[in-house]
């Protein structure tokens, strides 16, 4: 790519910022909650199809649930229903010479929740530097400046040499992977990728995995004035709380060492996500609680398998019930609410990172972290299929919580890195 490129390249993001903004605007302004095993994409989706067809792309709108092979592959998992939430594709054959990319994000969102905003969860309110709005973080700021690259190249006039696909899937959040597997199966690959997460300008060639447990304490008793009551339900709970930093040292001793997380000072954190016993309010009447529900959430990194994950946490439960026999004399049912997320790696030296590293560098004259992302998501999906793949995208806050954000200057910085990348890697045909 000549100099004079890349310096119009970031000039054009400069001067088409409000371009810029005005996309992720109106995403956010189109409600895309996942709510699992439902959610409502398609508004989004026939967004992005129009801006596409504008651009002079031929986009593909299609569900997860129409690909054949689907339901058959090991990846898939069940209970989750597609009816108008379709997974958006298209390509744009290359000139010859170069290699392919795919632009990849989910354009699914967790729900608003309870709670509370005090900015519109739908407005796209810009305040001090920063948008709010649910999604403007994970991620339609990433959607939106793979859209942004896409119609700036058409502006410019730019042709590359290697095939660019961008792709827009649903059901990515509460461990969906459905429609990333969906693109996958239809046959939508290329020699790399980058998925547009809000990686705070970090390169991210990896990410922690995750296992979510639901437990359900249980303890029948006669109510509130029922003198043979015992502790029931909170010792459990009490217990089960002053016991679990034994299996955080069970974690931390035996995660499997990795360079990507050694910036990281607990690189396999254990969450406490909930904890329900009952309703609350006056509208429901004071009791002794018989049941208690608690979720649990604990992450892993590159190498570890879900058999072990689920015998090491069996065997720390299983010593904590045989400790207190009288405390536990219903065993806590077990249950696991979304699928095994693994980790999943490629190595920091991977030519894929090393050149986006370079780009990202030129670009904003800032050098960017390489390191592996804190959570997990679908990277290692697009690994399972040899597809190298790496995380790229701004700065924000508040993701899956009340006042979600992303910056403004940051997602413009994100976007002439990628812009950039995208002539680097595919090659530039003409100019």
């Amino acid at each position: 790519m000549k100099a004079a490129t890349a310096r119009s390249l970031s000039g054009f993001v400069d001067a088409r910022r409000e371009q810029l903004i005005s996309v992720l605007s109106d995403l956010v302004r189109l409600p895309s909650e996942n709510r699992a095993p439902i959610g409502a994409e398609l508004a989004c989706q026939r967004y992005l199809a129009a801006r596409l067809a504008r651009t002079g792309w031929d986009p593909t709108l299609y569900t997860p649930a129409e690909v054949p092979g689907i339901t058959a592959h090991p990846l898939f998992w069940p209970g989750r229903h597609y009816d108008d939430r379709p997974n958006l594709g298209a390509t744009l054959p290359g000139e010859g010479g170069g290699r392919s990319l795919i632009l990849s994000g989910h354009i699914d969102t967790v729900p608003v929740g309870s709670l509370e905003w005090s900015h519109a969860p739908f407005g796209a309110e810009v305040l001090d530097g920063r948008l709010y709005g649910r999604g403007a973080f994970d991620m339609k700021a990433g959607i939106a400046s793979n859209l942004f690259v896409l119609e700036a190249l058409a502006e410019l006039g730019i042709r590359l040499r290697g095939d660019l696909t961008f792709e827009s899937v649903v059901d990515e959040e509460f461990g969906g992977v459905n429609g990333t597997l969906a693109a996958r199966l239809a046959g939508y690959s290329a020699d790399a990728a980058v998925i547009s997460e809000p990686s705070s300008l970090r390169v991210c060639p990896a990410q922690r995995g995750g296992r979510t447990v639901h437990l359900t304490f249980s303890s029948p008793n006669g109510g509130i004035l029922c003198p043979t009551n015992s502790g029931g339900v909170i010792d459990q709970l009490r217990l089960f709380l002053n016991a679990l930093p034994d299996f955080v040292e069970v974690r931390r001793l035996t995660a499997p060492d990795h360079a990507l997380y050694r910036h990281l000072a607990d690189r396999v954190p254990v969450t406490v996500a909930r904890i329900q016993t009952a309703p609350w309010g006056t509208d429901e009447p004071p009791n002794v609680p018989p049941v208690c529900r608690l979720e649990l959430f604990w992450q892993t990194l590159p190498g570890e398998t879900v058999e072990t994950i689920d015998q090491q946490f069996a065997e720390w439960l299983n010593a904590l019930i045989a400790a207190h026999p009288e405390a536990f004399r219903a065993r806590p049912a077990v249950e696991h609410p979304i699928r095994w997320l693994p980790s999943s790696a490629i190595a920091a030296d991977h030519s894929l990172v090393q050149e986006f590293a370079a780009t990202a560098h030129s670009s904003t004259g800032h050098s960017p972290a390489v390191c592996g992302i804190e959570g997990p998501c679908d990277l290692f999906v697009f690994h399972d299929f040899g597809i190298p793949a790496l995380l790229w995208g701004p700065h924000g806050g508040n993701a899956h919580m009340g006042d979600e954000y992303v910056e403004i200057g940051s997602l413009v910085e994100s976007t002439k890195a990628l812009l950039a990348f995208v002539c680097q890697w595919c090659g530039v045909a003409s100019e």
